[in-house]
């Protein structure tokens, strides 16, 4: 058995809105979820411990779908697989109340998601904790219209170096929100653009972390990492094209 509580936690880290089609790969009580979003602007993985059910390789074509099983339900889940000979057919989901059944894909038809080739040192590393998180959400959806946001590596008045995320236009006319955090920064001429859309989704999804870290290649590409009792989340993202300055 498991909650409903963690199965729509797992699938809320990875869907962010878009992203259908999914392997469930659970070996040895594992769980593992690799993912791209159709934009392909970010790559990333999530993963359960004490999952409780046998190994396989459950393809998942429409997520969505799946979801709205899920949310009907309430309490702790059997989840079972319904096979013929070798081919699972479907997942079979029940609570004290419903018997749900989701058709299962064929995983040789789902494309393999690929590997991000990561830098072997991030120039900075950021923790997140749940109020970073939410002030990071009240700063975005305070700008909702604009999809951009400014990561940058400045020196405070101190001269200690720290990090800015600039949501709003570039333009010094207009609307902007500023949000500081300190940490491990090793470069402070750092100036990369994201789409702060994804950035919200990805980080609406993790809110409930016991901890974040957030780490910045200065050749543009982000890391964060997020864990929540078993579940652990991975996310790649790269910039708006042309956003390294």
């Amino acid at each position: 058995m498991i909650s409903k509580i963690t199965i729509a936690s797992i699938i809320k880290k990875y869907y962010l809105g878009e992203i259908e089609q999914v392997k469930w790969e659970i070996k040895n009580k594992t769980l593992n979820i690799d993912f791209i979003a159709p934009s392909k602007i970010v790559i990333g993985n999530v993963s359960c411990n004490n999952f409780p059910i046998e190994d396989s390789s459950l393809a998942i074509y429409n997520t969505k779908k799946l979801s709205n099983l899920i949310n009907i339900t309430s309490g702790e889940l059997l989840f079972e697989i319904e096979k013929q000979e070798q081919i699972l057919l479907k997942l079979l989901i029940s609570d004290a109340n419903y018997n749900l059944t989701y058709a299962l894909s064929d995983p040789l038809l789902f494309p393999k998601t690929g590997k991000v080739k990561a830098p072997s040192t991030y120039e900075v590393i950021l923790n997140l904790n749940i109020e970073d998180i939410s002030n990071l959400l009240k700063a975005k959806n305070a700008l909702a219209d604009i999809d951009n946001m400014m990561i940058t590596t400045v020196k405070d008045l101190d001269g200690e170096d720290i990090c800015e995320f600039v949501f709003g236009d570039e333009a010094g006319h207009n609307n902007k929100i500023t949000y500081r955090l300190r940490g491990e920064i090793n470069d402070d001429n750092i100036k990369i653009r994201y789409n702060s859309d994804m950035f919200k989704l990805i980080l609406y999804a993790n809110k409930d972390s016991e901890e974040g870290k957030l780490q910045l290649s200065n050749e543009g590409l982000m890391k964060l990492n997020f864990k929540s009792g078993d579940i652990k989340s991975e996310y790649y993202m790269v910039p708006q094209e042309g956003g390294v300055y």
